[in-house]
C-alpha cells in the first residue's frame, strides 16, 4: 500500500436528494408542459456533487442511498419511521436519474436491500479507518457522528459544520463514543424512536459525564432521584431495542455490491463520463450543464489571453435577446433547397490558391461584408465553423474550416487561415461590415483576434431608422431588396433532430453563408444613404456603433460572482418558502396548491370570505397580483402568496442560476446586452438579466452582494442622478424647475415646498414623499386615479396636487401637450439627441390604447434621452480608460449606472474623474450629476 495518505469520500445521498429536492424549484424537463418530469432534485443534487468533488480531494468515493423495502429495524420494531411521510411523488421520479447522474459523474452508487444508507456508511467509514484511510462523510444527519473517531470526520456542507472529535463535543457535550447513548437516552423523534420522557439533551449529557456510560446509569438507575430519575427506571427494558435501532451498523455485508473488498480500488473516484453526462443533460433540459461542458471540452488554443475565455458558435442570429432579431423562416412558397437554382458567384474555398485569390479581394475592397458560421449561440463559447466575405454585389466566398461528418472534403487547417487573416481582421484601416458585429468579435476573440474597423452594422442601422420593425437579416433582405434566401432550418432541422453547423454539407453551408454576406452587403447599400441623409440619425447611428464597441469589451470583462453565498442565500431562500408555504396552509385550514387561480378563488372567496376585487375576462374571480397587493392590505393569506411568488422568483431567476451561468474557468458571468431591442434606446441584459434585479426588498438588494471584486479591487458604482427629471427640465424650460437644479436644490423638496406653500426650510418628510411620487408620477404620465392610488388619498386631493403642480411648473404642462400634438402630427417623437420614438397609436381610436400612446409619448424623449446619456458617457468612459491604459475595466451598465471593477490603487482617480466624464457628455440647460460609490461588492457600492 502507498505511503500516501488516502482519503475516502462518503455522500449520505439520501440526505442530499430530500435536501435538493427542497431547495430547487418546481424544474421540470419540458419548462412549458407542468406534466413532463420532474427535474428540480435532479438538478440540484448535480450541483451539490459537483461542488462537493471540487471543495473535497479524494482517492475513493461512494453515494450511498436507502433501497427500497423494509430494513431490519422494521422487524426489530414495526413503529419505525411510522410518522414519516411518504416520499413525495415528484422525487421518487427523480430517483433512478439521481443514481445513473451520479455514477456518470464518477462515483460508486450504492443501495443495499435490508439496511440503511446510515449502516453502509458506517461499514465503509469503519473498513477504511482500521487502513489508515481519511474517510470524509457528506451529511447534515447528526446520527453519523457516533461514527467519528481520529479519521473518520462528518462534514455538514449546507450548514458549514464540521463534526471531527472535537466538533462533536462541542456540538453535542459529549465525545462521538458516547453518541449512541446520548441519543438513546434523548430518542430521535424523526426516526419516531422513543426515550426516557422528559430526559432532554442537557439531562442526558449530565448523566453520561457523570457515570461514563448509559450501561453505567442503568446500573446505578436506582440512585436517580425525581420524576427523571422514575422515567428512566420506566424505561429500562426498552433502552436496548431503542439503543439497537439508533446504533449504526459497521458490519454490513457488502462483497456483492463492491468487488474485491476490503481493497479499496473498485470504489476509486473515476472520471466523468462527458459524452453521456452531456446526453443526460440534454435528456431533462439542463443547458446550463450541457453549456459547461462545452466550456470544459474546448481546446486550450482556442482560449484567447488575456480574458482566459473558450471559443464558441453561431447559428444566423442578430441579437439573441428579442423574437424579432432571428432570421425568419422562409415564406411558404419558397422552393426546397435542393431545387432552388442561383446565378449568383459564389466560390467554396477549399485550396490556398483560391485563399490568396480572395485576400487580395478584401485586402483591396473598401468596404467588405463579412459573416462568420459557429458551433453556438453564445458569443462566450462560439467556436468558428467558416467564414464568408462578400466585396460586390452577387459575389461572396465561403472558407469551410471544421466542417465533420463523413466524406467531408479536407479543409484549410483553421489556425493558420485565421494566422493569415489576422494582420487584415485586426487593421483598422480595412473597412468591414457586418449584421450585429457584437456577436462576431466575441467569435474572433474567441480565437485571440481583436477585430478592428468594423464600420457598420446593418442590424443597427435598421434599428436607427425603423426602431419598431424586426432587425433580422432575412426581414431586412426582403423588406429592403427583395431577397429571400435560405433558413437555418432548411440546413440543420430543428428541435431535437437538429444537427451542428459543422455536420452541414459544405456546398450548402457555402450557399447559406456566402447568402448572408451578400445580403448583409445589399441591405447595407440601402440603409446606409438613408442614415447618412440625416444628421440627427447619422449621430445616434454613430453612437450606437460606440456603444457596440464598448459593450463589448463590458461582455467581455463579465462580473465576478460569490457562488458559495449564493448557495447560502438559496439555501436560506428555500427555508423560507417552505415555511412560508406552511404558514400559508395553516392560515386556509388546508394545504392547496399555491399557484392554483381556481384553488386561490375558493379558499379567498368561499372559505375565508374575502371581497371579490374584480373579475377576469372570462367572469372568473381574479387573483392576480393587483388583487393579492390589494387584499394583502386586511388580510394575511393573500400577503403570505405575495412574500412566496415574490422569493420564489428571487430564488429560480438569480439564486440558483446566477453561478450556473458563471463561466467556470474565471467564476464570472458574462451578461448579453441587447442594442436593437427597446424603442426608447435603453438596453436590455439577459443570461443574466441584470437589470430586473429586484432591489426594493433586502433580498433581493442582498443578490448583489454576490457581485464581488478578486482581491486588491473593489466595486465602484456610477450613477446619474435625478436623470430623468432634469431631463424634464430642459425639454419643458420650465424656469422654477430649471432653478431647483441650477441652484443645487433637493428637487423634491423644492416641489414640495411649491406644492404644499410652505417655506423650503418648513417641507417635512411626508411632504418630499408626496413630492417625489408627484414628481416620477407626472413624467410617465400619471392620472389623479394613479396618483392617489399611489400616495394612498382620494382621487379629489390627488387631483388637486396635480392642478397646484402644474400651476407652478406651467412648463411642464406646456412641454407635455406640446409633445401629444407633435406625435399627432409626426408620429413620432425625439430625444434630445434626435433617436426617434414611433408612436403607431397615437391617433388611434382605441381610448385606453390612444391614452397609453400618449403616455409614452411624454415620457419617451426623457427615457430615451437617459438612454443616449449614458451610452455617450459608457463610450467616452472606456475611450478614456483605454487612452490613460487604466487597469479598471467597466463591468456592468444597469439602466443610469455603470459599474466599474477598479484596482485600490485607481479608486481616488475614478472619484474624481469618473463622475466629472459623466457630467461632461453633455451639454443640457441643467447641471448633469453623476455620483459614485465604492464597496467590495456592488450593493455595498450604492
Amino acid at each position: 500500500m502507498s505511503t500516501d495518505k488516502k482519503t475516502l469520500l462518503l455522500v449520505d445521498g439520501s440526505s442530499y436528494l430530500y435536501r435538493a429536492f427542497h431547495a430547487m424549484p418546481d424544474l421540470r424537463a419540458d419548462p412549458g408542459d407542468p406534466a413532463s418530469p420532474a427535474t428540480g432534485a435532479i438538478r440540484g443534487m448535480v450541483n451539490m456533487m459537483q461542488k462537493l468533488r471540487k471543495d473535497v480531494r479524494a482517492d475513493y468515493a461512494v453515494c450511498v442511498f436507502d433501497a427500497k423495502g423494509p430494513t431490519f429495524r422494521d422487524a426489530l420494531y414495526p413503529d419505525y419511521k411510522a410518522q414519516r411521510s411518504p416520499m413525495p411523488d415528484d422525487l421518487r421520479s427523480q430517483v433512478a436519474p439521481i443514481h445513473e447522474v451520479v455514477r456518470l459523474l464518477g462515483w460508486k452508487v450504492l443501495d443495499v436491500p435490508g439496511v440503511e444508507a446510515d449502516d453502509v456508511i458506517g461499514t465503509l467509514a469503519c473498513m477504511a479507518s482500521k487502513q489508515s484511510i481519511e474517510v470524509i462523510i457528506s451529511s447534515g444527519d447528526k446520527d453519523l457522528s457516533q461514527l467519528v473517531d481520529e479519521h473518520i470526520t462528518v462534514i455538514d456542507t449546507m450548514n458549514d459544520r464540521r463534526r471531527d472529535l472535537a466538533g462533536v463535543e462541542a456540538e453535542f457535550g459529549v465525545p462521538p463514543r458516547l453518541m449512541v447513548d446520548y441519543q438513546t437516552l434523548v430518542g430521535d423523534a424523526v426516526d419516531n424512536v422513543p426515550g426516557v420522557p422528559k430526559v432532554g439533551p442537557k439531562t442526558a449529557v449530565k448523566w453520561l459525564l457523570e457515570y461514563g456510560s448509559l450501561d453505567a446509569l442503568v446500573a446505578r438507575a436506582d440512585e436517580i432521584k425525581g420524576v427523571v430519575g422514575e422515567n428512566l427506571r420506566q424505561t429500562l427494558d426498552w433502552l436496548p431495542r431503542g439503543r439497537e435501532l439508533l446504533t449504526i451498523k459497521k458490519d454490513c455485508e457488502l462483497v456483492d455490491y463492491i468487488d474485491g473488498l476490503p481493497a479499496m480500488e473498485s470504489i476509486a473516484m473515476g472520471p466523468q463520463q462527458t459524452e453521456a453526462l452531456k446526453g443526460f443533460y440534454q435528456k431533462y433540459g439542463f443547458k446550463g450543464l450541457v453549456r459547461q461542458i462545452e466550456i470544459e471540452s474546448t481546446p486550450p488554443e482556442l482560449i484567447s489571453a488575456p480574458e482566459g475565455r473558450p471559443a464558441q458558435p453561431k447559428a444566423k442570429v442578430a441579437d439573441t435577446s428579442s423574437p424579432g432579431l432571428f432570421d425568419e423562416p422562409a415564406p411558404a412558397d419558397t422552393p426546397p433547397l435542393a431545387e432552388r437554382t442561383t446565378n449568383l458567384r459564389y466560390d467554396t474555398v477549399l485550396s490556398w490558391e483560391l485563399f490568396d485569390t480572395w485576400l487580395a479581394k478584401i485586402e483591396a475592397a473598401d468596404l467588405v461584408a463579412l459573416d462568420t458560421e459557429t458551433t453556438s449561440l453564445d458569443e462566450m463559447l462560439a467556436q468558428i465553423v467558416g467564414l464568408s466575405f462578400s466585396v460586390q454585389p452577387g459575389a461572396a466566398a465561403y472558407i469551410p474550416l471544421t466542417h465533420d461528418y463523413p466524406d467531408a472534403p479536407e479543409q484549410l487547417p483553421r489556425n493558420e487561415v485565421l494566422a493569415r487573416l489576422k494582420p487584415w481582421l485586426e487593421n483598422p484601416a480595412k473597412s468591414k461590415l457586418g449584421q450585429h458585429v457584437k456577436y462576431d468579435r466575441h467569435v474572433f476573440a474567441n480565437h485571440g483576434i481583436e477585430v478592428q474597423g468594423y464600420a457598420h452594422d446593418t442590424m443597427l442601422q435598421s434599428y436607427v431608422l425603423e426602431v419598431t420593425k424586426p432587425h433580422g437579416l432575412a426581414s431586412l433582405a426582403e423588406r429592403h431588396v427583395g431577397r429571400s434566401g435560405i433558413n437555418y432550418e432548411d440546413l440543420c432541422g430543428k428541435g431535437a433532430h437538429q444537427i451542428k453547423f459543422n455536420q452541414v454539407d459544405i456546398a450548402k453551408a457555402a450557399e447559406y453563408s456566402c447568402e448572408d454576406s451578400d445580403q448583409t452587403l445589399d441591405v447595407h447599400r440601402v440603409l446606409w444613404p438613408q442614415v447618412q441623409a440625416n444628421e440627427k440619425l447619422r449621430f445616434i447611428y454613430d453612437l450606437e456603433m460606440q456603444s457596440s464597441e464598448a459593450l463589448y469589451r463590458i461582455e467581455r470583462n463579465g462580473v465576478l460572482i460569490d457562488a458559495p453565498m449564493l448557495a447560502t442565500q438559496s439555501h436560506e431562500l428555500g427555508q423560507r418558502i417552505v415555511q412560508l408555504e406552511a404558514e400559508a396552509y395553516e392560515i386556509a385550514g388546508q394545504p392547496f396548491n399555491l399557484g392554483s387561480p381556481k384553488q386561490l378563488g375558493e379558499i379567498f372567496f368561499d372559505k375565508l370570505g374575502m371581497p371579490v376585487i374584480k373579475k377576469t375576462p372570462s367572469g372568473a374571480r381574479s387573483t392576480d397580483e393587483e388583487v393579492l397587493e390589494k387584499l394583502a392590505e386586511d388580510y394575511p393569506l393573500p400577503a403570505k402568496l405575495l412574500e412566496h411568488r415574490s422569493l420564489s422568483k428571487l430564488k429560480g431567476t438569480y439564486t440558483d442560476k446566477l453561478a450556473q451561468l458563471a463561466l467556470p474557468r474565471t467564476g464570472r458571468v458574462h451578461t448579453h446586452y441587447a442594442q436593437a431591442v427597446a424603442v426608447t434606446g435603453r438596453l436590455s441584459s439577459n443570461d443574466p438579466n441584470l437589470q430586473n434585479i429586484p432591489v426594493r426588498t433586502p433580498e433581493g438588494r442582498r443578490v448583489r452582494e454576490a457581485f464581488v471584486a478578486p482581491g486588491g479591487s473593489v466595486i465602484a458604482s456610477a450613477d446619474y442622478s435625478q436623470i430623468e427629471l432634469r431631463i424634464m427640465a430642459h425639454l419643458s424650460g420650465d424656469e422654477a424647475l430649471l432653478r431647483a437644479f441650477t441652484d443645487g436644490l433637493d428637487v423634491h423638496k423644492a416641489t414640495a415646498a411649491e406644492v404644499f406653500s410652505v417655506d423650503l426650510a418648513q417641507v417635512s418628510s411626508e411632504q418630499r414623499r408626496y413630492a417625489k411620487v408627484i414628481n416620477f408620477g407626472l413624467i410617465y404620465g400619471m392620472s389623479s386615479f394613479g396618483l392617489a392610488r399611489n400616495l394612498g388619498i382620494e382621487t379629489r386631493a390627488a387631483a388637486a396636487y396635480i392642478d397646484k403642480y402644474f400651476q407652478r411648473y406651467p412648463g411642464v404642462k406646456n412641454y407635455m401637450e406640446q409633445t401629444v400634438v407633435f406625435a399627432q402630427d409626426n408620429h413620432f417623437v425625439e430625444t434630445v439627441f434626435g433617436r426617434r420614438l414611433y408612436l403607431a397609436e397615437i391617433n388611434g381610436g382605441n381610448g385606453p390604447r390612444k391614452k397609453a400612446a400618449e403616455r409614452q409619448a411624454i415620457n419617451a424623449p426623457m427615457q430615451g434621452t437617459a438612454a443616449d446619456l449614458i451610452k455617450l458617457s459608457m463610450v467616452k468612459v472606456q475611450q478614456v480608460l483605454d487612452a490613460e491604459k487604466r487597469a479598471t475595466k467597466m463591468i456592468m451598465q444597469v439602466h443610469d449606472e455603470l459599474v466599474f471593477e477598479v484596482p485600490e490603487a485607481e479608486v481616488e482617480w475614478l472619484r474624481t474623474e469618473i463622475p466629472r466624464l459623466m457630467a461632461g457628455v453633455a451639454e443640457l440647460k441643467v447641471p448633469l450629476l453623476a455620483e459614485i460609490g465604492v464597496g467590495p461588492n456592488w450593493e455595498q457600492a450604492h
